[in-house]
This record gives structure tokens, sequence and C-alpha cells, in this order.
């Protein structure tokens, strides 16, 4: 997915995205709304940002404050605290971070970047800012140290000279160290750019340089001349000192390791291949990938630690990348799941000439941050509290919701903080420093990411730094594949079978609704408590339409008419055959629901599972739209062939049909009927169900958890149904070729893709759940839902409900079509409704309630009592006054009188892009609708303006 930059978006906050709006119809009920929002009431501000560092280059540690640093390759730098301490800045220049070095215990912070400048960074106020910077002109800059409690920062170059910058000024001294004084003045070869700088530990007038051919030299500062030359044939990658100042150790490309002693400088004292074979004859062991960096740490009580990253032996082919620990006689070989970028040994004491006594060692990764805890066995990692695991399983989808019911926030964290979470460290996260720093807003909020292998986080974002609040895994609802030759191939994607594509929640009753990319859709209901389900039973149901072609089209078309399709009468009749008889795919789910029994911890816990199957060969289209009301009981989706609206509560399909039977005799297009034995030939798209099929799996909860168990539907008490609907919304077999599989309904999300390109067939892309009126004759509000399309089409479906209570679960939904409302230009992606005050009328919901609660208690009485919450207008709605439709498509925004349905209000958002996400908001006491454009724009619309932020 190509990312859009931030700086463009600001670069272009004074382009005119469209023409203003043209108000056109019913000018006097326009305006009936006052407006209270004015373009002065947006601004655009920086307020935190989430997630693990882009691109990570390096990395530095404050053993005394206990603050992480962490620079990028495009000019980031990312502090990290105590849980909820977190800080992100930028260079103007936007080059690598190369190296970073705290002041230890200052507060300041000096950092190197590939551009050949370093800046000092004042950390001790409230946003840390560059105090100072240099330039380098002439020189790269390859290595930066600053010893402990001192001013002066040694610069290495890739020249091999070394030149000495005052901290306090910022400025260069006149000290400078060239290679050719470093080395023997006998060598005329150059020792390659400086590798490593540090003083020792017991004599800071004594530094050790590392250049990159092998060459090691003592400087004395004082003479300014070198003590000691120490030569290696192999190319040097770091060098570490003992504390005692009297030894040093280098990393090679070979993968040795080379003790030395500061005094005897002709060879080492021991070399080491830690991952080589060691040959019987007494060669030399045969070579290794290099060790880039190593660590020598020590303790009073043991052993001392060698730690390094690399050194693995060529033969590991497939091998993920490693850090080794080498402590006494033991060596232990941490694989990482990413290329290591960097590490730190986390020391007890900042002085260098003690005893380091190293607790912990800090990994960075190329995608994530892993601290490692060396005193315990085995070497467990920390659990990470920061909110870096947003992409531990890359995002597929994201909701987002403000100022959630109170109670909300604490229900999930106390699930959460109940899931087990093993094999981590016992001890406290040891990067604690910081103080927590206090949220603007004052409201709570949530963050829903469903990711790739199926798993649904809940996020804390209240406060400055978000927190997980509880994760689910939807995977653990369907059988598992243990290998790939036992892979399905009824699936219709190769990798994340799971991925969630979709979610749709209702915070008040806590229902979750997600759809899966393999066309499935699971329901889950809020519980505090555990239950054990087991299945019961398996029906299947089948019928049959005749298929039909979809022109292209879109626009502000003038809705015509055509004929009703013809349908051949439905025939319903049981099956158990999942192949056809000359062997064609057919009745078949991707994914298998798996049969044995499922225990659900508290939390969300699955109430149905709907899947679409394949027909005749062909594969199930992946859902494009998904919604769920909670006081209707009721859970829509659609996809590229038609929709469906499932009664969750008694556990039956409402409605299964394509978008040519919601437009009834005002379809627009002249569809014409094909015959389905037609040889397979690409056509402009198929919109009607050609077979349905209804598999139902009732799990039962196990004896010992009856009695917490919900009264359900029938002859069947005390028992919880967790169904499996297989709904097939595919065309008939032979209409779309496995080539052409691509022209389904998909919206790309890139910027240099634009909507002009027609959809190979009409998809449905909304829905909206409302109370309202759906033909112009209409008296009073009727219980409605809203669909959206990919060309610009709003539908109306009646739902007639049954009364609450037992009555609900007892007597039927009745859902009918009422045909065309509303057409725009592009895809549908958001409809609301406000009353005649222009207040945003929310849906109805259901308040929560404990599902399992037990038979005989209170909280099942309140359960039996239950009555659906429906969000009442004003009092001038109650007396049947006119509402507005606000409706948004990826081009237009329309603002549509009810039930008169003229348009008061219509705006061209854009011409040149389209909006990939809309949304209406209310803030403070106005109402806007939002929009994010694929070019990277965020804007605001208004009833009389446009606001480009």
């Amino acid at each position: 997915m190509k990312k859009f930059n931030i700086r463009k978006v600001l670069d272009g906050l004074t382009a005119v995205s469209s023409p203003s709006p043209s108000p056109q119809l019913g000018a006097k009920e326009n305006e009936l709304i006052p407006e209270t929002l004015q373009s002065e009431h947006f601004q655009l501000c920086k307020t935190v940002r989430h997630g693990f560092p882009y691109q990570p280059s390096s990395m530095a540690f404050d053993p005394v404050q206990k603050i992480l640093a962490i620079g990028t390759q495009n000019g980031a730098l990312r502090l990290f605290g105590r849980p909820g301490v977190e800080c992100y800045c930028q260079h103007e220049s936007g080059a690598a971070v190369i190296q970073l070095q705290f002041l230890i215990n200052e507060g300041a912070l000096v950092s190197a970047l590939s551009d050949d400048s370093i800046h000092l960074w004042n950390l001790r106020q409230k946003r840390p800012a560059v105090l100072h910077s240099l330039k380098f002109s002439k020189e790269r800059i390859t290595f930066c140290h600053l010893p402990f409690q001192s001013k002066w920062l040694y610069i290495g170059s890739e020249r091999g000279n070394i030149h000495i910058v005052n901290v306090e000024s910022f400025t260069l001294s006149g000290y400078t160290i060239m290679w050719n004084k470093a080395i023997e003045l006998s060598s005329k070869a150059h020792p390659g750019p400086v590798v490593h700088i540090s003083d020792n530990p017991m004599d800071e007038g004594k530094l050790i340089i590392g250049f990159e051919s092998g060459i090691v030299v003592l400087w004395d500062l004082k003479s300014k001349r070198a003590d000691y030359r120490y030569t290696y044939d192999e190319a040097i990658h770091s060098v570490a000192w003992h504390h005692e100042g009297k030894q040093f150790i280098c990393s090679h490309s070979d993968g040795t390791l080379t003790i030395w002693n500061i005094k005897s400088p002709a060879k080492p004292a021991q070399t080491i291949t830690p991952h080589g074979k060691q040959p019987k004859d007494g060669k030399k062991p045969e070579p290794c990938k290099p060790i880039l960096k190593v660590e020598y740490k020590t303790t009073r009580a043991g052993d001392p630690f060698m730690i390094f990253s690399g050194g693995l032996s060529y033969d590991t082919v497939g091998r993920r990348p490693c850090l080794t620990v080498m402590h006494g006689k033991s060596t232990a070989v941490l694989e990482m799941d990413y290329s290591i970028v960097d590490f730190l040994t986390l020391c007890e004491t900042p002085y260098p000439n003690d005893f380091q006594e190293p607790y912990a060692v800090v990994v960075l990764l190329e995608k994530d941050l892993v601290v490692i805890d060396l005193a315990q066995n085995g070497y467990p990692i920390f659990e990470n509290p920061y909110p870096m695991m947003i992409h531990e399983s890359p995002v597929t989808c994201c909701e987002y919701l403000a100022d959630c019911p109170v109670d909300l926030i604490p229900a999930l964290y106390s699930v959460g903080s109940r899931q087990k979470r093993q094999g981590y460290s016992k001890k406290e996260w040891p990067i604690s420093g910081g103080n927590w720093g206090l949220g603007t807003q004052s409201y709570p909020e949530i963050i829903i990411t469903g990711h790739a292998d199926g798993s649904v986080k809940f996020w804390d974002a209240s406060a400055i730094m978000l927190q997980v609040l509880y994760k689910l895994k939807t995977a653990k609802v369907f059988e598992k594949v243990r290998c790939k030759e036992e892979k399905p191939s009824t699936e219709i994607v190769d990798e994340d079978p799971f991925a969630i594509q979709l979610m749709s929640w209702c915070p008040e009753s806590r229902m979750l609704c997600v759809a899966g990319v393999s066309a499935h859709v699971i329901i889950y209901r809020f519980s505090k408590q555990e239950i054990t389900t087991e299945v019961l039973l398996e029906v299947r149901l089948q019928y049959e339409l005749n298929d039909l072609e979809s022109p292209e089209g879109g626009g502000d078309q003038t809705p015509g008419t055509s004929p009703s399709p013809q349908t051949t009468a439905p025939q319903t009749h049981t099956s158990t055959s999942s192949n056809s008889s000359d062997g064609i795919r057919d009745n078949i789910p991707c994914l298998k629901v798996r049969s044995s029994p499922l225990k659900q911890s508290s939390g969300y816990q699955v109430e149905l599972v709907v899947q679409l199957v394949w027909v005749s060969g062909e594969p199930p289209q992946q859902i494009s739209s998904l919604a769920i009301n909670s006081c209707y009981g009721l859970v829509v989706f659609g996809n590229s062939n038609g929709l469906a609206v499932v009664d969750y509560l008694q556990k039956t399909v409402l409605l299964n049909l394509g978008i040519m039977e919601l437009y009834s005799s005002n379809d627009p297009y002249q569809r014409q009927l094909r015959s389905p034995r037609k040889s397979r030939q690409p056509s402009g798209g198929l919109i009607c169900i050609q077979t349905c099929f209804f598999l139902i799996y009732y799990r039962q909860t196990t004896s010992e958890d009856r009695c917490k168990s919900p009264t359900s539907v029938g002859a069947l008490p005390f028992c919880v149904f967790l169904s499996t609907v297989l709904l097939s919304v595919c065309p008939p077999r032979g209409s779309i070729p496995q080539d052409n599989r691509d022209n389904s309904f998909s919206r790309s999300r890139s910027s240099s893709v634009t909507s002009i390109d027609k959809e190979a067939r009409e998809a449905v892309t909304s829905f909206h759940f409302c109370e309202t009126y759906n033909r112009k004759a209409d008296g009073g509000l009727t219980s409605s839902l809203w669909v959206g399309t990919s060309l610009g089409t709003v539908l109306a479906i009646s739902l007639s409900m049954p009364p609450g209570g037992e009555q609900r679960l007892l007597q039927p939904v009745i859902v009918s079509p009422c045909g065309t409302l509303v057409r725009l230009k592009g895809s549908i992606l958001r409809m609301a409704f406000l009353d005649s005050t222009g207040s945003l009328l929310p849906s109805a919901f259901e308040p929560w309630y404990e599902p399992n609660a037990p038979a005989n208690g209170e909280e099942r009485d309140k359960v039996r009592k239950r009555r659906p919450v429906s969000v009442s207008p004003s009092t001038s709605q109650e007396l049947n006054e006119n509402q507005y439709a606000v409706v948004c498509s990826e081009k237009q925004a329309k603002v549509i009188s009810l039930p008169s349905q003229t348009c008061v209000f219509k705006h061209n958002i854009t011409e040149t892009s389209f909006v990939l996400r809309a949304d209406v908001v209310q803030i403070n006491t106005g109402i806007c609708v939002a929009c994010f454009c694929a070019n990277g724009h965020i804007m605001t619309l208004r009833n009389h303006s446009n606001m480009l932020i």
C-alpha cells in the first residue's frame, strides 16, 4: 500500500480541491439548520505518534535516567521511558540517524546523521529541541564517542581522522588525530574508516581507535602519539573494553573474536570462533559470518558475559538472525524474528571502571524491540508495554471510537488482564525513566485494530500512549492447519486466511462483528463468565436463481425502469454433499469450523459464524460491507453479488438478494438475462445469487455450565447457540472465469488510482440502520436499513420488528426492499441522519447485559425484562417533522430532506482524486462531514462551505 506523505498534505493546504457548493433545491429548508462551525474552529496540530519506529537505524540508553532513544533512517527520534512516557522528535534534514549518544544524567542527547551533521538535543524541556548543530563539509562521519561525565565528543571519519568537539560550546577544538600519525609511519596503506573509538576505563587520557582494515591503536591524548598498535588480518567491526582497562576484545569479519592484552600488541591473547567448526588437526576454523558487534561485561560473583550479534556459520542457510550470549561455559543462541539493527547491554552502574553487573539486553530489530532478562535461566524476554506491537501482525483494518460508555474500558481491561501471558520475565520493565504526562482529552477513546493473523486488539487511546485492553483471536473458531500439505484447496487466499477485513461494533451492547478475507463473518457477544460449547447438529438448504449481467454506470443519472428479473421458484432441500457429480467444487466453505468442544474465556464469545461457500467451482467473493445493530438483533453484509440480512437472535437468514432485486422496478440499468450454461466469457459483472446454502452448527454448553446459560429459542432450554450459516452469494458456474476474478469489487488505497475506472460490477459498499422515512408518502418513522452501492446508489430496506422480550425470539422479522432513494457520483462511503434542528441522530441500541447469568439470579430477570433503547429524536421529531439524510460518496456529498427526498445541498468533494474514508462528526454544537482523500488531504465539509485541513 502506498504511504501518504504528511508533508505533501501540508504543502497542499492552499490547493482548491473542488468548486464551491451549490445548494440548488430546497433553499428554504437548508436555511432552517443553523450553522455554528467556522473555518477558524479547525486546526491541524501534532498530538502523538503510535507504533514501532519506521526503519530504525540506531539506539542509545541513559543508565541513570533509564531513558531509551531510537533513531530512524528518515531522521526521526523516539524517546521511551516507563509505560506511558514517550516522545517523538524529527530532524529537519530528514537524514538517517547513524548514532546516538546520551549525556548521561544531564537530560541531553547527541545525534549524528548521515548528512555529516551532529546535533545536541535538550531533553529537559517539555518539547525536546535542538540546542546546537555542527556540520562537517569535507569528511564523512562514521563513529562518535562521548565518555561518561566528559565534555569532549570524539568524532571519527571515513578518512580515518578523529576530530574533537566541545559539547558545552559545540565547537571544534584544535585537537585532531590524523590517520597517518596513528598508524605505523612505515605503512603506506590507508587503514580505512574509523569504526570504533572508546576511552580506557581506568585512564580517560588513553583512547582505543579501531580502523576497518584491522588495525587498532592505543592513543595517548597528552603525548599526542600512539602507545601501542595491534594488527589483525581480518576487518574489525567493533571493540569492547574489560572494566579493568587491561584487556579489550575485537569482533571481526570472519566470525572471530580476538582478546588483546594492551601491553602485548604482537598477537592476541586469545582467538575465538564461537560458531565455527573446530578442525581436529589444529588448523584454523572455517570462517563464519561477520560478528557485527560485541560487548564484554563483567560480574563480581561469576564469569563475564560476552554478547554479540552475527558470527553464524555459513552453512546455516535460512536461519533467523541471532544474538549469542556466552557466559562461562554456556553459550545461548537467541533467534530473532527480524534482522538485528543494534543492541545494548543494560548494567547496574554507569561507571565503566567498575564491575558492570549486566541484567538485561535491549535488542533493536528491524520491526520490533526485544528486551532479554540476563538474570533468569533461559534468558526470557520482558513483556513489552509499549504500543509497538500494533504491527506485530500487519494491521488490515482499524476503527476509532470517541466518548465511549464510561464502563466499557474498565470492562475490557478486566477481561484482558486475565488473559494468560506465559514465557515472559517476572521482573519489571527495565526502561522506567520519565514522568507521566496528562492527555489533552477529557473523554474516553478506544481504537480497535484487525490484523492479518485474525486477531482483534482493543486499545485505550484516552492517554498520550496506547494501552492494550483486550486481544481476541478469531482463528480459534476454525480448525487448525498443521502443515502446508493439509491446507484446504478451498482457500481463496494463499496467506493469512483469517485476516480481518471489516469490523462493526456496538459499544453500548458490546456486540462485535468481524468479516474476514475468506468470506466469513463472526458475531461475538461480550460476557464476564467462561463457558464451554460443543457441536450438536448440521443442516443445509439450497435454492437457485438465474444470473444477470450488470452494465457499468455511475454519477447523477436519472433512474429508469426495467422489467423485474425472471427467477425460478426456490427449491428447498437438504444436502450433505460437498462436491457435484462432475467433480466441481460445490457447497464448501473456505474454512472449516472446529468440531471439538470450544472453551471460551471471559470476554468476547462466539455467537454466530457465517460463511460464504464455493458454488459450481467458483470461490465466494470477499465481503465488502458489514453492519450490526443490537436493537434489531440483525447483522447485514454484502459483496459484489448482493447482500444478506441475518437475525442473530433467531439464527435465521431474513434476506439474501442480488442488488437488482433491491432496485425492484426502478432499476436504472437495462440488465439482460444470460444463460448460466454459456461458455465462460468475461462479463460486465454478475449481481444475482445463484445458490444459497445454510449450514447451522448448534453449540450447547457442557453440563457443568448449563446453569449459567441463557434461555434460548424453542424447545432447547438453557443452551448457547454457536451457529454457522453458509450463504452463497456467488455467481453461477461459468459466470466468472478464473483469470477474471480480479474484476470483482475492490478498492485501491493508492492515490495513483482514481475511481473514474468503473468497477466491473455493482457492489454493496455501506450500510446504515436507522429510524426514518423510506417513502415520500410515509407518515411516520420506520425501522430501516439503508444500503449504499459502488455505483453511487442508495437504496432502502424496510424492517418490521416484532415486539420486544420473548416475542422477539418467537415472531419473525419482516424485511422488504423499498427501492432507490438517491444517487451520487462514486461509491457510497457513509450515511447519517439529522433531526429537523440539525442534531445528529445515532442508531438505536440495546444496553449490555450478562448473557451467561444464572437462570435464577437477578441478572436473569434483567435479561427477561430488557428492552432495546431507541435513541429518540427531539420533541419536534416526534411530531413527524422532517429529517435530513447526509450521504457521502468518494466524489460527492449530499444532504437529502425526508420524507420529501429533495436534495437541499450538494457538494463535489474532489475531481482529481477520491475519498477513502468519510464520517459525519459532531464537533461541539455543530455537525460536519470529515473526509480523508487519496491524495492525502483531510477535508471537513459543513452546509455552506468546505474547509481543507
